[in-house]
């Protein structure tokens, strides 16, 4: 590892830039928690992606640790674990009491049980470079799990043909961070390092491609549904009036057996007034 021996000036000048991209990644929730602060609430948001964030950057901090001269990687994962460390404070400041509950065990789970026993086992049955060699396979392992995670979004993007549920932004700092420190691996030959962000590279292309491709019909979904929200206002107009101009309820209301008694009158009237004329008429012919 060149660390930062000037022998290699361009693994630490690539470092200084790994450190600077990422700094930028763990940086980017920072609005998020603002609005947290300010609002009082987590409104919604989980904790699970900071406890991960966290004990990825125990792990690299421990390998580096281990190793000699890995002084950009301890620099920029003992920041990352301070960042980290403040967005999950904040976090069980203001969250409910049953997210409360859930982040205080996933912290005693994986960050201090798990990176505990990991630490524990790699000290008691390694030693030297196979203890470093042990940790560093650890660290790729879950390194690549953390990049395969945003399959769920991937799929999600495929199947709903909608870029709206992938953070377009983060997605590029984190691939610009895959290529960089990759880089970094491949000129300090270091495979631990190298490895995974191949795996981080590949996905990061894969979503970048996607929201090139997905961007412009997310776009014309979006105009296609406004006749069904001018349909649903147009109908939601139309009870309004309903409300508002209400049959009269004050007209009477006929009852049929008065209509069939006051037709039956109309005809004995009219009964009535025909037999006098007939009875004229008979007298007329006699006379």
């Amino acid at each position: 590892m060149a660390g930062l021996s000037l022998d290699h000036p361009w693994a630490f000048t690539i470092g200084i830039l790994g450190n600077i991209i990422s700094l930028m990644v763990f940086l980017a929730p920072l609005p998020t928690f603002y609005r947290m602060y300010t609002r009082k609430s987590t409104e919604g948001f989980q904790s699970v992606p900071y406890v991960v964030a966290l004990f990825s950057c125990m792990l690299w901090f421990c390998y580096a640790f281990l190793k000699t001269d890995a002084y950009l990687l301890i620099t920029i994962n003992s920041i990352g674990c301070a960042i980290e460390t403040v967005y999950i404070v904040i976090y069980l400041t203001y969250a409910p009491k049953v997210a409360k509950i859930f982040t205080a065990k996933l912290v005693l789970l994986v960050n201090v049980g798990m990176f505990g026993l990991i630490l524990l086992l790699t000290l008691l049955l390694a030693e030297g470079s196979k203890r470093v060699g042990a940790f560093g396979w650890i660290c790729v392992s879950f390194s690549v799990s953390v990049f395969v995670a945003p399959l769920s979004v991937i799929r999600l993007v495929m199947r709903t043909k909608s870029v709206e549920f992938m953070p377009v932004s983060l997605s590029f700092f984190l691939t610009l961070s895959a290529i960089v420190w990759f880089a970094y691996g491949l000129l300090t030959k270091d495979i631990y390092v190298g490895l995974p962000n191949v795996v981080g590279f590949i996905f990061g292309i894969l979503q970048m491609v996607l929201y090139v491709a997905y961007r412009d019909k997310n776009r014309v979904a979006i105009e296609h549904k406004l006749p069904e929200h001018i349909i649903s206002i147009a109908k939601l107009s139309a009870e309004k009036a309903s409300e508002i101009y209400p049959i009269d309820s004050a007209t009477p209301v006929v009852d049929d057996q008065d209509t069939v008694q006051e037709q039956g009158g109309a005809e004995e009237a009219k009964g009535g007034m025909a037999a006098p004329q007939r009875e004229n008429e008979a007298n007329s012919v006699e006379v």
